[in-house]
C-alpha cells in the first residue's frame, strides 16, 4: 500500500517541488494550505486577503498539475493565539522573537501535523531545507541542508522526536538551483514565483505599527540612556527598537550610536557604541534537545544566535532541564533576548533554547 503524505503547500516553488518529488516517488499525496489570517482582522488592515488568495490559487494549480487533491485549512485562531500574540508579547516584554520558530512548533508541525495524522496520513512534508535521519540507536536527528545558504534547520530546533519521526523533507539534499531547475523542467506553475523575505503577517516590516494595531495599545515615550544610566534623550516607545539597531533612532550624539539593550519595566533603551554590543556568554531557557536527552558535561559546539548568523565555536553547559549557558570562544555581536540559540555538532542539530 502506498504511504500517504500530506504536503504543506505555501504557493511557492519549494513546497511545489516537494510535492513533485513525493508524487514521483510513489506517495499518495494530498496538498494542504493553511489559512493563517482572519482577513477581517483590523490588525492586518485587510492586506493579507489578496496575498493569501494568490498563494492559494498557485498551490491549487500545482496540486492539479501533479494530480493530487488540495485542501485549505483554516487555522487563523491557532496562528493568532500561538504566533502573533507570542510575537507581540515578546516585543512588549523587551525581546525580539523569531515567529517562524514558534509557527513551526505550534502550527505547521503542531496543528497541521495533528490534522494529517488524524486523517490517515503517515507523514507531513514541507519545503524546508533541512534533513532528518534516524541514528543507529533509533533516535531521530535533525541536520543542516546540503545547501547551507538555504539551510532552515535553525527554525526547526523545537521539534520533538515524535514529530520528527513523521516528517519528510525532500529538499534537504538539493540546492535552490536544483529546485528551480526541477520546477522549470516539470512546468510547475510556481517555477518563477519570487520568495518573500518578510514576516508573513507584517509584510511592510513595520513591527511597531502592527503591535499597536494588534494590542490596541499605545506605547509611551521613555528615556534613551547610556551604559552608565545617564539620560541622553527621549525614545518613541521601546517596541520601535531592537538590539544592534543603528538607523532610525532619532537622536544625534556626535558618533554612531547603537541599541545595546532595552528594559521594559523602566521603559528605557540603552545606547552605546559598536564595541558595547559584543559579549561572549549567554543564558537560554525553554531548552529542547534533539540529538540527546541531556548534556551531562561541558560540550564543545557551534552555535547560531540568529537565523542569518554564522555558527561560532562555543562550549555549552546545561544548567537545568530547561536552561543552558553558552560560552563563546570569541565575543559575539548583538546577542538578543527572544532569539533562538541553536547548537550544532557539525551538521547535526543538538538542540536549542530561547536567549534570556
Amino acid at each position: 500500500m502506498k504511504k500517504k503524505v500530506m504536503i504543506a503547500m505555501s504557493g511557492g516553488v519549494d513546497s511545489s517541488v516537494a510535492g513533485l518529488l513525493l508524487k514521483e516517488a510513489g506517495y499518495d499525496c494530498t496538498g494542504a494550505m493553511l489559512q493563517l489570517f482572519a482577513c477581517e482582522d483590523p490588525a492586518l488592515k485587510g492586506c493579507m486577503k489578496d496575498i493569501g488568495e494568490d498563494d492559494a490559487r498557485a498551490a491549487k494549480r500545482v496540486a492539479d498539475a501533479l494530480g493530487f487533491p488540495f485542501i485549505l485549512l483554516n487555522c487563523a485562531k491557532e496562528f493568532k493565539e500561538s504566533v502573533m500574540s507570542y510575537f507581540a508579547n515578546t516585543y512588549i516584554a523587551g525581546g525580539t522573537p523569531n515567529p517562524c520558530v514558534e509557527c513551526n512548533r505550534t502550527v505547521k508541525f503542531g496543528f497541521l501535523m495533528e490534522y494529517a495524522l488524524s486523517h490517515g496520513c503517515d507523514a507531513l512534508s514541507t519545503g524546508h531545507y533541512a534533513r532528518i535521519k534516524r541514528s543507529p540507536e533509533g533516535r531521530m536527528l535533525l541536520l543542516r541542508a546540503k545547501d547551507l545558504s538555504k539551510d532552515q534547520s535553525y527554525v526547526l530546533w523545537q521539534l520533538s522526536q515524535d514529530v520528527l519521526a513523521h516528517i519528510l523533507l525532500p529538499l534537504g539534499e538539493l540546492t535552490k538551483a536544483d529546485v528551480r531547475e526541477l520546477a522549470n523542467a516539470s512546468g510547475l506553475p510556481t517555477a518563477h514565483r519570487s520568495e518573500s523575505q518578510d514576516i508573513c503577517f507584517i509584510p511592510d516590516g513595520d513591527y511597531a505599527a502592527f503591535i499597536e494595531r494588534y494590542t490596541k495599545k499605545s506605547f509611551p515615550e521613555g528615556d534613551f540612556i547610556d551604559t552608565e544610566g545617564n539620560v541622553l534623550g527621549k525614545h518613541k516607545g521601546s517596541i520601535r527598537y531592537t538590539v544592534g539597531q543603528r538607523k532610525g533612532l532619532g537622536i544625534a550624539l556626535g558618533h554612531p550610536a547603537y541599541v545595546i539593550s532595552k528594559n521594559a519595566v523602566s521603559n528605557t533603551v540603552t545606547l552605546g557604541v559598536n564595541e558595547d554590543l559584543f559579549c561572549d556568554t549567554l543564558t537560554a531557557h525553554n531548552v529542547r534537545l534533539i540529538a540527546t536527552d541531556r548534556i551531562d558535561a561541558p560540550l564543545r559546539v557551534e552555535a547560531k544566535i540568529r537565523y542569518s548568523a554564522t555558527p561560532a565555536p562555543a562550549t555549552v553547559e546545561q544548567t537545568s532541564p530547561d536552561t543552558f549557558t553558552l560560552h563563546f570562544d570569541s565575543p559575539q555581536r548583538a546577542i538578543t533576548s527572544g532569539q533562538s540559540a541553536v547548537l550544532y555538532d557539525g551538521d547535526t542539530v543538538i538542540g536549542g533554547g530561547i536567549i534570556d
